[in-house]
Formats: structure tokens, sequence, C-alpha cells
């Protein structure tokens, strides 16, 4: 990974739309099913909406049935961070991009084999990138 991206609201505001800054900055949810990608079965990379930071493949990404793309693991380990999430009532760990903090979404332990994890992540904290 390469050096932390430290921008102010501001700066994030003119690079993204108003639903993805609610989102990546403000650690907002899109609504289940309606995402770009959650039932995206293209190949590549996805990267950081935010920084461009590869965070998943799709090679690890599966059909959890959420609504949300949902991935067994990162691409790399250190291209996400985790934080303890108790917002809403409910225990959950964020993941958030290394790179520059934006929310991606959450993980859970109830994933596919090899990991048994499910990394949650919204649509608009992504974009794939095709090979």
């Amino acid at each position: 990974m390469s050096d932390k991206i430290n921008k102010t609201d501001t700066e994030w505001r003119a690079e993204l739309t108003d639903e993805q800054f609610k989102v990546c900055r403000q650690k907002g949810t899109e609504r289940a099913f309606s995402g770009e990608y959650y039932d995206c079965k293209e190949d590549g990379t996805y990267v950081c909406r935010c920084c461009g930071e590869p965070l998943f493949s799709s090679d690890t990404k599966y059909d959890s049935g959420s609504g949300w793309p949902s991935f067994y693991q990162p691409l790399q380990t250190d291209a996400v961070a985790e934080e303890h999430d108790h917002s809403h009532g409910m225990h959950r760990v964020e993941v958030l991009c290394k790179k520059c903090g934006a929310h991606l979404g959450h993980v859970f332990p109830d994933g596919p084999r090899p990991t048994g994890l499910r990394y949650c992540i919204n649509s608009l904290s992504l974009q794939l990138k095709k090979p």
C-alpha cells in the first residue's frame, strides 16, 4: 500500500457524488439489492472509489444473498482496516480502506471457505477495474 491520503470533506465532496460521499465518508449504507456490483459477475479488481487502492478480486466475490457485493477475503491483508462499530444498537466490524479511510462496509463471520468471512461491501465504495 502506498502513502495514506488525507483530504478535507470539501475536497472529498468535489470528487464524489452526494451518494458516494454519504457512504464513503459518512459511513452510510446503500439499500440492499440496489448497488451497481451486488450481482456483477465480471472479472477484475475492485478498487476503492475514493483513492483507487486495489481492495478485492472478483475471484473472491460470491453471492451471499445479502444484496451487497460480498467477498471472502481482501486482495491484500493490509488493504483494509477493521474497527468495532456499535452503531444502530449492534456490534459489527466495520471495514475501511486502509489508504484513505473510506467506509466500505462490514465483515461478518458467516462466509464460505477458505476464510469463513463475508466482507459485505457497498457498491458505492467500489469501482471495478476490468483486466
